[in-house]
């Protein structure tokens, strides 16, 4: 399982494999906490008036997990990889029917605009999941490391791990990724 095969979470990922419900439900006790951290990052700058919290955004992720059935998990950071997927699906999900709902309503999530600036800034989500499925045909690569980063808020060094590739390049790539997320989305290619 990877270099952290002595931890309870890599343990207990083990024992899900192999088809313990009872070590998936410990999971979720001890994951928990870094779960709902992760949600807050991904809903931090959403409105004040914004239906989906924390809480509910990690009950439905939980939910989608144990709904996948048997994935053959590799350790802890493949855990939070498959779980910032599923939050970014269901952040999309909320904002597609967010703005069904509303004509022209959009559900925005602050990125950093480039490389070196703490500053974000709001954009649209719905326009964010395009340009990601646009870097994807492009990059699948840099697309899945924008995910790993930004959505599941994991470290270079975790998303280095996921994508199998060094930090360095890691780094480098994500870089380029956010300058063309953003060039994508000032220039209004993402419609």
């Amino acid at each position: 399982m990877g270099p952290n095969s002595h931890s309870p979470v890599t343990q207990l990922l083990s024992r899900w494999n192999q088809g313990d419900p009872a070590a998936r439900d410990a999971l979720v006790s001890i994951v928990y906490q870094e779960l709902r951290r992760v949600a807050r990052k991904c809903l931090a700058s959403q409105p004040s008036d914004h239906t989906l919290q924390p809480t509910a955004l990690v009950h439905e992720a939980y939910l989608r997990l144990v709904k996948a059935g048997s994935v053959n998990w590799q350790g802890r950071v493949h855990f939070f990889a498959v779980s910032a997927t599923i939050m970014r699906q269901i952040l999309v999900d909320h904002a597609r029917k967010h703005a069904a709902k509303k004509r022209n309503g959009t559900l925005t999530m602050a990125i950093e605009e480039g490389v070196g600036s703490a500053k974000p800034r709001e954009l649209d989500l719905l326009a964010l999941d395009d340009a990601l499925q646009r870097l994807a045909a492009l990059d699948p690569r840099q697309s899945r490391i924008v995910e790993l980063r930004f959505f599941g808020g994991l470290s270079i060094e975790e998303t280095a791990e996921i994508v199998a590739i060094s930090p360095a390049t890691t780094k480098r790539e994500w870089a380029t990724a956010k300058l063309w997320l953003h060039d994508a989305l000032t220039a209004g290619v993402v419609t």
